[in-house]
């Protein structure tokens, strides 16, 4: 049986794969990150398997009953003053494995000044994106095997165009307690636009994500080690800031080679005191790291770190992500126990 959905979902998978590569895509705010804890370790990470009923918007497998009555509410001060946040809610509904997971994902871009093509003021207009899910995993009988799926429905609205889609995510997740591994692989934003916001449909933003975490034996630390964008080997983009000239005037592009392209898909991270009731995240994204990093400047790109306190029945969390010298991103999350 768990041979038959794994070949399912890698089936699925590369039939997508084939028709995104090379394309753009709308609805971008799908792939945010949508808590601390996740943008502390780099972001992205889709290996958490416990109490967080928010992993579960990026990796419906992990769907569990340690979410029961659990509600989670983030909220994340954005770049350019965007703010966005998503809340997350799991509720098991009977003697058995049987949760279900509701996730809201939305993002406030701001008050814009209008101006007509002659450049005279217009009124002002704002944008704003929701995305709603509902989820749910089942564990394969007889194994450490566990499916899920969100089915989403998205609205976005930028100034007089506003636009309608769904989406679903597709995960597979072996969680083997004996050695506290978690492998997971997750087809995210697979659909389309119902409705466009001018006459053409355009692709959803489709991603497959791929990571592994473990808790180390008898040392209080779990490693995170994620690849991202698998769905397209080549991410890279040569950066013309650095171009190099010789005194000939010849021009020559930023070398990126196999092992620099490769490197631009990895997320890794860790957790100190992960079972405790403080947490410290660490997180490095590579591609965001090597992307954005400054010449000659130490801009710590792509650095993230955060941490988490239990108390009681609430547990707050807080983390910071460095994208360059002029831009970063603060994250908070409550998460209360309703129990």
């Amino acid at each position: 049986m768990a041979q038959k959905v794994c070949f399912f979902f890698f089936l699925i998978v590369s039939t997508v794969v084939t028709a995104q590569i090379g394309g753009r895509s709308t609805y971008q705010f799908l792939n945010l990150i949508n808590n601390p804890r996740m943008a502390a370790l780099g972001g992205k990470v889709v290996t958490n398997y416990d109490y967080d009923p928010t992993q579960a918007i990026f990796n419906p497998a992990s769907i569990n009953p340690e979410m029961d009555n659990q509600l989670s509410l983030n909220y994340t001060n954005y770049i350019g003053d965007i703010n966005y946040g998503t809340a997350a809610y799991a509720y098991l509904w009977d003697r058995r494995t049987q949760v279900i997971h509701a996730g809201i994902t939305y993002v406030n871009y701001g008050q814009f000044d209008g101006y007509d093509e002659a450049g005279n003021p217009t009124s002002n207009f704002s944008g704003g994106d929701v995305a709603v899910s509902v989820g749910h995993a089942r564990n394969i009988p007889f194994t450490d095997f566990h499916v899920g799926g969100n089915l989403k429905f998205i609205s976005s609205k930028l100034e007089q165009y506003s636009s309608f889609g769904v989406a679903v995510d597709i995960a597979i997740m072996y969680v083997y307690e004996d050695w506290d591994l978690n492998i997971t692989g997750v087809a995210r934003n697979l659909g389309t636009q119902l409705t466009p916001y001018d006459i053409e449909l355009e692709p959803l933003p489709f991603e497959l994500i791929f990571g592994i975490s473990q808790t180390v034996k008898n040392i209080p630390i779990r490693w995170h080690f994620t690849l991202e964008n698998m769905q397209r080997w080549n991410i890279a983009y040569s950066n013309p800031n650095r171009e190099e000239t010789n005194l000939e005037g010849e021009t020559t592009e930023e070398n990126i080679n196999f092992i620099d392209n490769a490197f631009r898909h990895m997320i890794v991270g860790v957790e100190l005191f992960p079972e405790s009731g403080f947490n410290i995240h660490l997180g490095y994204n590579l591609r965001r790291g090597e992307e954005l990093r400054i010449e000659e400047r130490r801009a710590f790109a792509g650095l993230s770190a955060g941490f988490a306190i239990k108390l009681n029945k609430l547990r707050l969390s807080y983390s910071y992500a460095k994208f360059s010298t002029a831009a970063a991103s603060s994250y908070f999350g409550l998460n209360i126990d309703l129990q």
